[in-house]
């Protein structure tokens, strides 16, 4: 088990709120209930909120337990809650064999009643040590829910139940100390090769109503490579955004999401000027059915391994 700190880890240590204290052993020996699932070996390779990861973390904590994966028959990795749904996304871009590899963490800190912590654990470490993800990549194990990397979203703020996964639901359940999947766990987009770090900067930027275009004009001069567009609906802008946006993709990749967060990407529906057909042909990239923050786990995954517009556009159409 890797710990990289989060709610499941965090203790009240006078500072005015909870922070992350507790290492991955101490968070193993909570869970007596463990001893009976598997040999656990704890390692702490971060100890911060989930809000401080960033994705140089995901590319060494990746390299890191490649090297470890072959000793094992999985592994898990706790952290904090607000960004699973992309690292746990990075993790499943970068990972490669078929040792089960599982996410999990808290939604309520340990000093609360009802805390989900050791719960999610255990159920975790029941699902690495299962054959039935073996070869699957990465998933997230939460509230005894299993959700594939590719599809899973926090929704809630502060509810145990939090984490969905809108576009097909949960894969699977532990239940009754059983792993129950009746789905295939579909991964998302590969790379070419292994990232450099630091990885290049990518821009999210997602549109409103009456949107006059002044963060996307800004962008190109602040020193991005690369930038992910959440649109409206199927994929549509205004007519000004739609020619904003192709000037910018003859710069520099430009990925289309859709600010709905889940359902693929129109392709050749409507045909409006800032419609997907037109944004299209500008030379936009579709992002298929991943949403903008998974896109731009994407897309900046993608440039750190020296892939180009058109190795982009393939896979992620692939």
């Amino acid at each position: 088990m890797c710990a990289l700190g989060g709610t499941i880890a965090m203790t009240d240590a006078g500072q005015g709120g909870v922070v992350p204290t507790e290492s991955a052993a101490s968070l193993v020996a909570a869970v007596p209930a463990l001893g009976g699932v598997a040999r656990v070996d704890a390692m702490s390779f971060r100890q911060i909120p989930g809000a401080h990861l960033t994705i140089e973390d995901c590319v060494e904590l990746a390299a890191a337990l490649r090297g470890r994966a072959p000793a094992y028959g999985g592994i898990v990795v706790t952290q904090g809650t607000d960004t699973i749904e992309e690292t746990s996304f990075a993790l499943d871009m970068l990972w490669e064999g078929d040792t089960p590899l599982v996410v999990t963490g808290a939604m309520r800190n340990p000093t609360l009643p009802g805390s989900d912590g050791p719960a999610n654990l255990l159920a975790a470490v029941r699902v690495a040590a299962s054959d039935v993800t073996r070869g699957n990549g990465c998933v997230v194990v939460m509230g005894d829910e299993i959700h594939a990397a590719l599809l899973v979203q926090k929704r809630h703020t502060t509810r145990p139940s939090a984490f969905t996964s809108p576009a097909g639901g949960a894969i699977g359940v532990v239940s009754e100390r059983d792993v129950h999947v009746w789905a295939d766990v579909r991964r998302g987009p590969r790379l070419a090769s292994s990232p450099t770090v630091p990885v290049p900067r990518v821009a999210l930027v997602r549109l409103s109503l009456g949107d006059d275009g002044g963060l996307l004009g800004a962008v190109p001069d602040l020193g991005y490579e690369g930038v992910v567009v959440e649109a409206f609906g199927g994929g549509h802008t205004d007519a000004g955004t739609a020619e904003l946006l192709g000037a910018i993709a003859r710069t520099m990749p430009v990925v289309l999401a859709s600010r709905t967060g889940a359902g693929a990407g129109l392709l050749r529906t409507y045909g409006f000027p800032g419609s997907e057909r037109d944004l299209l042909g500008r030379g936009v990239i579709p992002a298929g059915t991943l949403d903008g923050l998974k896109a731009r786990i994407a897309l900046t995954l993608m440039l750190a391994a020296g892939m180009d517009r058109r190795q982009v556009a393939a896979e992620l159409s692939a």
